[in-house]
């Protein structure tokens, strides 16, 4: 089994998963963001550069893994979930009843973000589930954009960390705010040391690496001289 790795927010106990997932066993809730399902549709209807056409069911099997493994009974998409309104309306029929099937017996909650445009009681792909701008549930509060008061937990900023010389996905946390790294397959990221990133994490700060069959910790990425 993947190496996963125990830390609190607030109160709650949650678990960073390798998948970009994190887990609030208490509450029964696995948290994904940045979802973009429809990212390689849309970068070609727009002229955009040309990705692999799988990353939807990429991700789907990788949710689908997540939510057999943790025996989640709460979903919580923390906003891009697609990666416009047209990726939303088109999505593959397939994939669509895919994704049905995973909520079915789940309560799913969709929180807002920046690409999904629309009301957002309309809901993504007309798919049900419950439609958020925010969440504030068992102390914690779930946003797309951080920033706010915390404790919270956001995405949006898809943060990335080198180690060894590559690139991976990372959660960033400093115990008031957790940020989510990009859940979605071909979604790129931003640094974590970015000057977008830095006022959001205190002192402290970890970086939460996800390689493919574990996490590693280690402390948030600085500028040199910076002062948090």
């Amino acid at each position: 089994m993947a190496m996963s790795y125990a830390f609190t927010l607030g109160d709650a106990r949650l678990t960073a998963l390798p998948s970009g997932a994190v887990y609030w066993a208490d509450q029964r809730l696995l948290c994904v963001s940045d979802l973009h399902f429809g990212k390689s549709e849309r970068l070609a209807r727009r002229g955009g550069a040309l990705l692999p056409p799988y990353e939807t069911r990429a991700t789907l099997l990788r949710l689908e893994a997540d939510l057999e493994a943790s025996g989640a009974r709460v979903v919580v998409c923390l906003g891009d979930s697609f990666d416009d309104l047209t990726a939303a309306q088109g999505m593959d029929e397939t994939d669509r009843l895919w994704l049905i099937r995973l909520m079915a017996g789940r309560d799913w909650i969709w929180i807002e973000g920046n690409h999904d445009a629309g009301p957002i009681d309309l809901g993504p792909a007309d798919l049900g589930g419950t439609h958020l701008a925010e969440l504030i549930r068992g102390g914690l509060t779930f946003r797309h954009i951080g920033g706010g008061a915390g404790p919270e937990v956001s995405g949006h900023y898809h943060p990335k960390a080198r180690l060894a010389g590559k690139s991976w996905r990372a959660f960033l946390c400093d115990g008031n705010r957790l940020i989510l790294p990009a859940y979605g397959t071909f979604t790129g990221g931003l640094w974590a040391e970015d000057a977008a990133l830095q006022p959001l994490m205190g002192p402290g700060a970890r970086a939460i690496l996800t390689l493919p069959d574990k996490c590693i910790v280690m402390p948030m990425p600085r500028p040199a001289g910076h002062r948090p």
